[in-house]
C-alpha cells in the first residue's frame, strides 16, 4: 500500500522520466568536462527513436569494454557465437576484461580504485556497490534510466518500484541496475529419498513439524544413521546457508544466505535486529531439536559439499539440501548409478508459524555498474540504449539465454528446444556441443531476470513443479529504504560485521548443544554490547531521514 507521500514521489519520478525521455538529457553528476547534464553531445552512434521492444542497432559501429566474470564452467572463448552475433545485431562490439570467478569482486574493487575498470561492470551483487559511491568512481544510473524505456517499462508493469527504492543511497538515487524478475524465484530446500520414505509409509512432508515426524521415523528405522546430512557450509560466511536460508523463511526472518542484521518490523515500523528477534530464536531452537535428537548430522555445519553428497550417495542419510540443478545432475544422476531403484526429489520449501511466504527483495538480482568514465564519452547514449536493449528488453534477455533461433534452439509456443547435439548443464550427458561452453549462452553475467514465460523455460520438469507451488506464495513486503551517509556508512562497517560474527558463531553454538537456550537474554546483552542497539538507532534515523526528504 503506497502512502500520499510515496504517490506524489512516483508521479514526479515518472513525469521526470518522460520528460527526459523526450529531451535526451539528464541530470548526471561526476566530473565529465562539465556537460554532463547536457547529454546532446554524447548522443555520437545513438537511435534517435530508440523505444520498448525495439532492436537496438547503433548509427555507427561502435565498442564498449566490459567486465568478465570468467565462470570455470564455462571458461572464456574469443570465437564464442555469442559475441560475434552481439556485434551482428547491435553494432556493437563488446571487448571483454577478463577476470577469474575467484578473483572477481578484489580484482573489480583494484580496477574501479586505479581509474581503470570498463564502461560496464555487471555481476554486481547489492549492496557491494556501495563502497564505490562516495569517491564518485560509478554513475547514479537512476539519473540516466529515462535512456532506458524496456528498464522502465518492467519496473512499471512489474510493480518494482519498492524493490528499487530500497537499493536508493541517501542521495535518492540508486547505484545499479539490478536484474529484474516478473516474480520471485525460489532456489532451495530439501530432498528426501522417496523410495526409502514409501518403504517405511511416510509421505513427503508439508510442513516443518511433518518435517521433524518424517526424520523421527527414518531414526527409528535406521537408528544407526542420521536421517539428515547437509550441505553449503564451507567458502560461506554462514554454517547451513542454504538451510539456513530456507528454514528461516518459514520463520519470516533472513538466515544463512540471505542474512542481513537489519529487518524491518512492519507492524513496529522501525527496524530491529534480526539475530535477536523472537523469530530468529525459534528458528535456532528447531534446529537445535533435530541436533539433539541426532536427526541431523551435526557434521552438516562444517564439512564439505563432497562429503554430504558421499554420504546420501552411500546411503548414510536419506534428506539433503537441494536445488533443481543439484537434484537432477548430482544426486539423482550418481544415485540411480550405485542404488538399485534409487528415487530422489526435493518439496516445497515446507510450512512454518509465518505461513505460506517467501522474503521479499528477491526479485532483484545482480546488476550493472556504469562506470563514470562512461560519461565522459560521445557515446554514452548509445551505451545506455545498448545496455536495455541486452540486458532488459524480451529480445535481448531471450538472445543471451537460449542464443540465435535455428542454430542453438528452436521456439514453438512458447517451448524451447535446444538444436540436435547441444546440451545445457548437462541434459544430455554425451552431447557434442555444449550452449554454454560452447557458444557462450546462458552466461551468467549477461542472462538474468526476465519474464516468467522466459525464466522458467528452461525449467526441468522437478524444478516446474517446485516453482508451481512456490510462486503462488505471498511474497512478504521489501524493506524500506534506509541509506546511510558515507560517515554513517563507515560507522555502520566497523558496528556490523562484529555483530554478525557473534549471530554466526552463537547461532552454531546454541543449534550443536554447545550453548544452553537458557543463556539466550545473555547472548542478546552480548549483542548489545557490540554496539547493537547503536547499529539499529542509525538505521532508523536513516530511515527517517530518507522518508522525510523522500516522500
Amino acid at each position: 500500500m503506497m502512502n500520499a507521500g510515496e504517490l506524489s514521489r512516483r508521479q514526479i519520478l515518472a513525469a521526470a522520466g518522460f520528460i527526459g525521455l523526450a529531451t535526451l538529457t539528464g541530470c548526471g553528476s561526476g566530473d565529465d568536462g562539465g556537460d554532463g547534464k547536457d547529454l546532446s553531445k554524447k548522443q555520437n552512434g545513438a537511435m534517435k527513436e530508440y523505444r520498448t521492444g525495439q532492436q537496438f542497432k547503433a548509427a555507427k559501429p561502435l565498442s564498449f569494454s566490459v567486465l568478465h566474470n570468467n565462470n570455470p564452467v564455462y571458461p572464456m572463448k574469443s570465437g564464442w557465437l555469442f559475441w560475434k552475433e552481439v556485434t551482428k545485431r547491435t553494432g556493437v562490439t563488446l571487448k571483454p576484461v577478463d577476470v577469474p570467478l575467484a578473483d572477481y569482486e578484489k580484482k573489480r574493487s583494484v580496477l574501479i580504485g586505479a581509474g581503470d575498470a570498463p564502461f560496464l561492470i555487471p555481476k554486481t551483487y547489492h549492496p557491494s556497490e556501495v563502497a564505490f559511491v562516495s569517491s564518485g568512481a560509478i554513475l547514479p544510473v537512476s539519473d540516466y534510466v529515462h535512456l532506458m524505456p524496456n528498464f522502465r517499462d518492467k519496473v512499471k508493469r512489474w510493480k518494482l518500484e519498492p524493490e528499487l527504492d530500497s537499493i536508493r543511497q541517501s542521495d535518492g538515487k540508486y547505484y545499479l541496475l539490478p536484474g529484474l524478475h516478473e516474480k520471485a524465484k525460489s532456489y532451495y530446500s530439501l530432498s528426501f529419498r522417496t523410495d526409502v520414505l514409501d518403504r517405511i509409509g511416510v509421505s513427503l512432508p508439508t510442513t516443518w513439524d511433518e518435517v521433524y515426524d518424517v526424520f523421527r521415523a527414518l531414526k527409528e528405522e535406521y537408528p544407526d544413521k542420521y536421517p539428515f546430512t547437509d550441505r553449503w557450509s564451507t567458502n560461506t560466511p554462514f554454517p547451513a546457508a542454504a538451510l539456513l536460508s530456507y528454514l528461516g523463511q518459514a520463520y519470516g526472518v533472513r538466515a544463512g544466505w540471505t542474512y542481513n542484521n537489519l529487518s524491518f518490523d512492519s507492524k513496529a515500523q522501525k527496524f530491529v535486529f534480526t539475530g535477536a528477534t523472537d523469530a530468529y530464536r525459534q528458528m535456532v531452537e528447531y534446529l537445535r531439536k533435530l541436533v539433539a535428537e541426532k536427526l541431523v548430522d551435526p557434521e552438516s555445519f562444517t564439512q564439505p559439499d563432497d562429503a554430504a553428497v558421499q554420504k546420501l550417495l552411500a546411503e548414510k542419510s536419506y534428506a539433503i539440501s537441494a536445488n533443481p540443478q543439484e537434484l537432477v545432475q548430482n544426486y539423482r544422476y550418481n544415485l540411480t548409478k550405485q542404488v538399485k531403484d534409487a528415487e530422489i526429489e526435493m518439496i516445497p520449501v515446507p510450512l512454518g508459524p509465518a505461513g505460506p511466504v517467501v522474503m521479499g527483495g528477491t526479485r532483484l538480482e545482480n546488476g550493472v555498474m556504469i562506470s563514470s568514465e562512461a560519461l565522459k564519452s560521445d557515446t554514452f547514449v548509445a551505451m545506455m540504449q545498448f545496455v536495455d536493449w541486452l540486458w532488459y528488453s524480451d529480445e535481448g534477455q531471450k538472445f543471451c539465454k537460449w542464443g540465435v533461433e535455428g542454430v542453438t534452439y528452436t521456439e514453438s509456443g512458447g517451448k524451447y528446444e535446444l538444436e540436435p547435439g547441444i546440451s545445457l548443464m548437462g541434459s544430455i550427458p554425451d552431447a557434442p556441443k555444449d550452449l554454454q561452453k560452447d557458444y557462450g549462452f546462458f552466461n551468467g553475467v549477461f542472462t538474468y531476470g526476465g519474464s516468467w514465460a522466459l525464466v522458467s523455460s528452461n525449467f526441468s520438469p522437478d524444478e516446474q513443479k517446485f516453482q508451481d507451488v512456490m510462486t503462488r506464495r505471498e511474497e512478504l513486503p521489501v524493506d524500506p529504504a534506509h541509506p546511510l551517509q558515507s560517515v554513517e556508512q563507515e560507522q555502520a562497517t566497523l558496528w556490523d560485521t562484529p555483530l554478525r560474527d557473534h549471530v554466526t558463531q552463537n547461532m552454531l553454538k546454541f543449534a550443536l548443544g554447545k550453548r544452553p537456550m537458557s543463556e539466550w537474554d545473555a547472548y542478546v546483552t552480548e549483542l548489545k554490547g557490540k554496539n547493537l542497539d547503536r547499529l539499529v538507532d542509525l538505521h532508523n534515523k536513516a530511515y527517517e531521514r530518507f522518508r522525510k526528504e523522500n516522500g
